[in-house]
């Protein structure tokens, strides 16, 4: 199944249920153009999520790096780490496998402490690429493809073949990875990032100030904006323009409103200084926008 849309909270954790009726674990396929947002956008969740490529070529922006994983190669995103996702060079349609499960369910409970815990706590291991063209890689990529076919068929027994599959994957993944470190700074850089976030996605309609954001993330002005730089590559008040025009987006999709009301609804003062800067984003108005979509809606109908 196409996942081209899931629920987001105020402080970027996805609230989407991954699981099937007995097991915290889902893999599906993913076609990153089809998402609502035309790509994966900046999130985190508590969940462990393996994905592997089948086809063109994903760019992955995980905490402060970015990570290009073309088509056979794959990439395991570890619990609490912020990321999103675009098809690299946008044209290519990129799809792939997204496997994510909780972490409890990659190994028994007894060994939880020993061999899952560390490593979802660990500051030094937010990712780790998966080379489809080494012999661990492989067989981690092949048993994600092997338990998306368990999961698809639900043949007698599939919930045993996908909880051993699991545990194999888990364990070439700890065999094959690197030393772990536990840095408290770093915890709490990632903790005051996604408070600032969070403070942006519950005001974002109202007047914005830098002093605002930063007092949120206990930090100077300048501090702040070298974090939203290091992480998100971006300015903290560009971050709140992209957001605005994000959330204008689903209204333009999702409701009627005039674009003078979707304007001001999501923070702009002015309806012209909304649309312009619409076009800088989108390279086209709002209005262009809604018809193309009104259209494509239309196609979909006649077929």
């Amino acid at each position: 199944m196409q996942k081209t849309e899931f629920i987001i909270d105020q402080n970027l954790k996805e609230m989407t249920k991954h699981r099937t009726d007995t097991l915290p674990v889902a893999c599906y396929e993913t076609t990153i153009v089809n998402n609502i947002h035309g790509h994966i956008p900046l999130h985190w969740h508590d969940e462990l999520q393996f994905v592997a490529v089948l086809q063109g070529t994903a760019l992955f922006h995980i905490n402060d790096q970015k990570i290009s994983v073309t088509k056979g190669n794959g990439i395991f995103v570890n619990s609490g780490a912020m990321h999103m996702a675009e098809d690299h060079g946008g044209y290519n349609n990129c799809i792939y496998l997204c496997l994510n499960l909780t972490p409890q369910l990659a190994a028994p409970s007894d060994l939880y402490v020993k061999y899952v815990h560390p490593y979802i706590t660990a500051t030094n291991l937010p990712f780790l690429y998966i080379d489809g063209g080494i012999t661990w890689g492989t067989q981690i990529l092949e048993g994600i493809k092997l338990i998306r076919m368990q999961l698809v068929s639900q043949a007698p027994y599939y919930e045993l073949k996908v909880a051993s599959a699991l545990l194999d994957i888990w364990t070439l993944l700890i065999k094959n990875g690197y030393a772990l470190e536990h840095d408290a700074s770093e915890m709490t850089r990632s903790r005051r990032m996604k408070d600032m976030l969070q403070w942006i996605h519950l005001n974002y309609a109202d007047p914005v100030r830098l002093e605002d954001i930063a007092r949120t993330g206990q930090l100077s002005r300048s501090e702040t904006c070298r974090y939203f730089k290091q992480i998100l590559r971006t300015t903290p008040m560009q971050y709140v323009m992209d957001y605005r025009i994000q959330k204008s987006i689903e209204l333009l999709r999702l409701s009627d409103r005039s674009i003078t009301e979707i304007a001001y609804e999501v923070g702009f003062n002015s309806t012209s200084y909304y649309i312009n800067q619409f076009r800088k984003s989108m390279k086209k108005t709002p209005l262009r926008y809604r018809r193309e979509l009104a259209e494509k809606k239309q196609e979909e109908r006649n077929n």
